[in-house]
């Protein structure tokens, strides 16, 4: 079992600060995959990766549900890929995903990545959020790389 993290958000402004903080973290070549019911504040995660990457606060960081891909570019490149209409892995690889992982000074957020787990790599960090209130949100964050984890743990706490 991969070491995790796990926050109670109490607003989607404190779901906001905690992608931010995780964002600050990432590197070229990281892969994110969220999972989580429509409305557990995946998109809203999602906009506080990209200020965290240094994607300017005033770009609209939106679900790409309809386009499936957005690009944000901040110190890093953001894509920002949405799986819920995907009909499995190799839809999301014709999308190029292959292309986008290998790119340097790239990160690639996926939502609904449990509807493509064949093509999430193994080295990704998994967060699954869920409801748990009107507003609250229970995340819970899974690293493989208990390094990284525990980086991001003592700068979030």
């Amino acid at each position: 079992m991969k070491p995790c993290f796990e926050h109670t958000s109490r607003s989607p402004a404190q779901t906001l600060a905690l992608g931010r903080a995780l964002g600050r973290g990432l590197r070229s070549g990281d892969f994110v995959a969220l999972t989580g019911p429509l409305g557990s504040g995946k998109t809203q995660l999602i906009k506080g990766l990209a200020v965290g990457l240094g994607v300017p606060e005033d770009e609209p960081v939106v679900s790409p549900t309809f386009v499936l891909i957005r690009e944000y570019v901040g110190h890093l490149t953001l894509y920002h890929i949405d799986a819920y209409r995907l009909g499995g892995a190799e839809e999301l690889f014709s999308l190029g995903l292959d292309e986008m992982v290998a790119e340097p000074d790239a990160v690639v957020a996926v939502e609904w990545a449990d509807r493509t787990p064949e093509a999430i790599p193994e080295y990704a960090c998994w967060i699954d959020l869920a409801h748990v209130g009107e507003e609250a949100r229970r995340i819970r964050i899974r690293w493989a790389d208990r390094e990284r984890l525990a980086d991001f743990r003592t700068r979030h706490i």
